[in-house]
């Protein structure tokens, strides 16, 4: 019998020859197995590999579509104004922020600063590579000590190296019930098992927490209280503190994810409420440019050395180069101006979202650079993914970011942070007509 992903590879090669298209729809699996001679189970490992190197979307009950991407050139279109945008990738680059960036650089490239900068990085960094990013990640009540930063090679390997130092193989490893979808990768790769747990408008449920971990204990909890992605919601202050009780009382440790924090710098991490259980892992990736990047990790002592041997055995360090270019751009402001500009960028995009998209159900942060909306009936999320990617326009569908079987809500995730703005107007109103529509007018069913 063929190897699953074997058999993955050939639907990837018609997908990147162009024999499958954005929004194509493959066949059910017991179909698909038929027609290849596999069994039922192998054609559902086949999807699977597909849905994790995110060349399809697939929901149970729905169907699985091709990811969007740029469509073909015979695609019929119901809008005269042909739209092509990724509203997937959420990275922010700004036109200003090249020049800002290239003075450093262009000091960084002095023979005598090089020479340094070529040398091997460490998890620990240098003294001003920590000093530098204490600065630049401290919130309002909240400062990180130096000497509990550690460095990885960008925002994801921090994440990996973190669950890898708490969560052994074959273990469990506690994440909200929508979740960064690269988290579910990562703890395939780690052999970590997810439990999803239960949130509500104020996050992640504490009492959902610890009837988890009596069912079965979990090694560790990974969490988004600031702008959750793909929820775009920020934990207030008294769940906060309910939280880090449940935590305590349970004896777990958490894994805080702040990568969008630096949008809302107003607002204190978990890490201030407990901070002997939180290790905080953030990156210059969203504030900065995602090609020049450097992930952290600010760890109670007591785990300092564990998160430093994973980065190390897992090859997660961050380059020197990329250290001492951070810490230029801390001490010369620029990446406080790069910070600022984005805070606004983000709240412009939300303004332009919010009027694009009203009369819909729509929930957003206003300092965010995503937003979550609950699709109308009849639409539903992956024939809405598929109807937008016959148009040009690549979203998110909340199967993306579920953690475990189960209905994946009938949303869909817009990352608003990439096209210009005017792309973006349009865009929008691209998809605003087509919610407005039905799948059957629009030939995706």
């Amino acid at each position: 019998m063929p190897d699953y992903r074997l058999v993955a590879d050939t639907v990837a090669a018609d997908i990147a020859a162009g024999r499958l298209g954005p929004g194509d729809q493959l066949p059910p699996q017991r179909r698909f197995a038929r027609q290849h001679g596999i069994a039922s189970s192998t054609a559902a490992r086949v999807y699977g590999e597909l849905i994790r190197r995110g060349l399809v979307v697939g929901e149970v009950g729905r169907g699985t579509f091709v990811r969007a991407g740029a469509p073909e050139p015979d695609v019929a279109l119901a809008e005269p104004a042909r739209v092509e945008v990724d509203l997937e990738l959420n990275f922010s680059v700004l036109p200003e922020q090249a020049g800002l960036i290239a003075a450093s650089l262009t000091r960084m490239l002095h023979p005598a600063t090089l020479a340094t900068s070529l040398w091997p990085g460490a998890a620990g960094g240098t003294p001003a590579a920590r000093e530098a990013a204490a600065a630049l990640l401290a919130r309002p009540d909240w400062a990180p000590e130096p000497d509990h930063i550690l460095f990885a090679g960008n925002g994801r390997q921090a994440i990996a190296a973190t669950i890898a130092a708490l969560v052994p193989t074959g273990q469990r490893l506690g994440v909200e019930e929508l979740t960064y979808p690269m988290v579910k990768g990562i703890a395939a790769r780690l052999g970590v098992t997810l439990v999803p747990i239960a949130v509500d408008d104020d996050g992640l449920d504490p009492a959902a927490l610890a009837a988890a971990h009596r069912a079965t204990p979990l090694r560790a909890v990974y969490v988004q209280p600031t702008l959750h992605n793909p929820l775009g919601r920020t934990m207030p202050e008294g769940r906060q503190v309910e939280l880090a009780a449940t935590l305590a009382r349970l004896d777990l440790v958490v894994i805080e994810d702040a990568i969008y924090g630096f949008l809302r710098d107003d607002q204190p991490p978990l890490a201030h409420r407990i901070p002997e259980r939180t290790i905080v892992v953030d990156s210059l990736s969203k504030r900065l440019a995602p090609g020049l990047t450097v992930g952290f990790t600010i760890t109670p002592p007591w785990l300092t050395e564990r998160v430093a041997a994973a980065l190390r055995s897992g090859g997660w360090l961050a380059q020197r180069f990329a250290l001492d270019a951070s810490v230029e751009w801390v001490n010369d402001g620029t990446a406080a101006t790069v910070q600022a500009a984005k805070q606004r960028d983000a709240a412009t995009r939300q303004r332009i979202t919010a009027d694009r998209l009203a009369g819909f159900t729509v929930q957003a942060d206003p300092r965010a650079y995503h937003c979550w909306w609950r699709l109308p009936e009849p639409w539903r999320a992956e024939t809405f993914v598929a109807a937008a990617a016959r148009r040009g326009i690549a979203i998110t569908p909340a199967a993306a970011f579920t953690v475990g079987p189960g209905h994946a809500p009938n949303a869909v995730r817009l990352a608003v942070a990439a096209p210009p703005v005017e792309t973006l107007t349009r865009a929008l109103d691209v998809l605003a007509a087509l919610a407005r529509s039905t799948p059957e007018a629009t030939g995706v069913e």
